[in-house]
């Protein structure tokens, strides 16, 4: 089954261009949203995503359509790779069909999987060198957000006595 996704990023941008690429392309059904990208939901990407089955085709008119940000878009396209889904970007030419599209889905992904390794590295190296100075980091162990108020009402009827 072909479904496509159409996304602006305003309410005041028009989804036709889009739509009628999908259409040609003989999508059955298209998901649409006026809803900028950086916004963390897209419900109506959230609902086709829910749909697919493996060997469903996503059609989308570029990839950037499908998230906020490099890494969430690759993360989902290549979440939807491993379930056997078949996605189609018209201007970007990707198509995880074929031999080259696989390729250049590969391509984009390496940098963002580079970066990914990087944070990690300096996360846990941050980490390490934080415990050798003898700091563990959070909040001292037995102190909730529950005690840490009472604690402070406490203070407060005491400050006042």
């Amino acid at each position: 089954m072909k479904i496509g996704y159409v996304r602006v990023s305003t309410r005041d941008q028009n989804l036709d261009l889009q739509i009628e690429a999908l259409e040609k392309a003989g999508c059955e059904k298209i998901y649409k949203e006026k809803i900028s990208g950086t916004t963390k939901n897209l419900p109506e990407l959230d609902k086709m995503i829910e749909q697919f089955q493996k060997g469903y085709e996503l059609y989308v008119w570029r990839l950037d359509r499908l998230g906020r940000s490099v890494k969430n878009i690759i993360d989902l396209v290549l979440s939807l790779s491993d379930k056997g889904i078949i996605i189609k970007g018209f201007t970007d030419g990707v198509d995880t069909a074929t031999a080259n599209g696989r390729f250049f889905l590969n391509l984009i992904a390496s940098p963002a999987e580079y970066e990914r390794e990087l944070i990690r590295e300096r996360t846990n190296t941050g980490l390490q060198s934080a415990r050798a100075r003898g700091r563990l980091g959070g909040r001292p162990k037995g102190y909730t957000k529950e005690t840490i108020s009472k604690l402070l009402l406490l203070r407060n009827i005491y400050i006042r006595i």
